[in-house]
């Protein structure tokens, strides 16, 4: 096999924080993990007014310097975090204290007590004209109880709020288009069975269904918008999983000439319950991606639904020489995984 189709090297990993150093204070419950890393991340973690904001800040310096540490064999005290091309808002890198940068890629996503780290190794890349880049986003719906402002403004308002960030077909399509969802009597309905009731914007309103076979079924219209809610964040969870890769922030000036076409929502796993584990909900290979109306080959990008209300997007290029699976997330433990390792590095 020649250097030119071999697999890229490609870390997938995960750690969930709402458990972990429990306490009001990080600083308190866990002094030894802030010890690990460098002073100015732990002056960040410290200063973080939420204590789920602090863990989560935390579990992503620990994840970066595992991955480089496990990766190369860079022992853990000398490595140190610098930024490509722009030194203040650039991608995040590896570096040698002297400046030296590592040859490893990779990009970290924290939401709702979730961390998620994807990377490769990239100077097995050098047959390549183009680095490896990735991207990573997680997402959590309906996190900042967007109920309020659906039911102020109804859910096409409420889309219109965002309309620097997507244009006008990506907004008709979240607004209009629905995934198939299920009711309360487990029957699926698919936007076929709806008639155009798929126009609806408003929660608590009356809606029938009309299955195949010509029976009808009334639901309430709360669970229409929600699979529309979760489509919304699909969308802008592939969004953010590009730009990130990309290496721009979400103000970048293209971001509303970027489009994703064929979006669909993965369905939901479920909430881990006594001594069941997690679930992992659908993955779905990503759709089409077109930038300034030219759709772009080169990028392969996934998503993946945890729990029930979870998603986590990947975006990677070059698309070639990649693992079947982008979203096949490792869970790594606090203890085992990361500290045993870390003391030892």
């Amino acid at each position: 096999m020649t250097a030119m189709n071999q697999q890229l090297p490609y870390t997938c990993w995960f750690i969930d924080t709402r458990s972990l150093w429990p306490g009001d204070k990080i600083a308190d419950s866990a002094a030894e993990a802030l010890s690990l890393i460098s002073e100015e991340e732990r002056k960040a973690c410290i200063r973080k007014f939420r204590i789920a904001d602090a863990k989560m800040s935390l579990a992503s310096a620990l994840l970066k310097r595992l991955f480089v540490a496990k990766t190369l064999g860079t022992p853990w005290k000398s490595i140190r975090f610098g930024r490509k091309r722009d030194p203040k808002h650039g991608k995040p890198c590896a570096e040698l204290p002297d400046g030296t940068r590592l040859p490893v890629e990779f990009n970290i996503s924290h939401q709702a007590g979730l961390v998620a780290l994807v990377g490769c190794i990239t100077k097995d890349s050098a047959s390549s004209l183009e680095e490896p880049e990735v991207g990573v986003d997680i997402v959590c719906v309906n996190e900042r109880n967007d109920y309020r402002l659906v039911d102020e403004e109804g859910f096409d308002g409420w889309v219109d709020v965002y309309q620097e960030i997507f244009n006008e077909e990506e907004s008709w399509d979240m607004k209009y288009n629905v995934d198939p969802f299920k009711l309360l009597d487990g029957t699926i309905v698919d936007a076929s069975m709806l008639g155009r009731h798929d126009r609806c914007c408003v929660r608590n309103k009356d809606l029938v269904a009309t299955l195949p076979s010509g029976e009808q079924r009334e639901f309430s219209s709360d669970l229409l918008i929600d699979a529309k809610l979760r489509r919304f964040y699909t969308h802008w969870c592939y969004k953010e999983a590009y730009i990130k890769m990309d290496g721009e922030a979400l103000l970048a000036t293209w971001i509303r000439d970027l489009e994703f076409k064929g979006v669909r929502a993965p369905t939901a796993g479920v909430v881990a319950r006594c001594s069941t584990h997690v679930t992992w909900g659908e993955r779905v290979e990503g759709p089409e991606i077109w930038l300034k109306r030219r759709k772009l080959e080169n990028v392969r990008m996934e998503i993946r639904a945890f729990e029930e209300n979870y998603m986590i997007g990947v975006a990677v290029k070059p698309s070639k020489n990649l693992p079947q699976e982008l979203t096949n997330f490792e869970a790594l433990h606090l203890e085992t995984d990361v500290m045993d390792f870390a003391r030892t590095a």
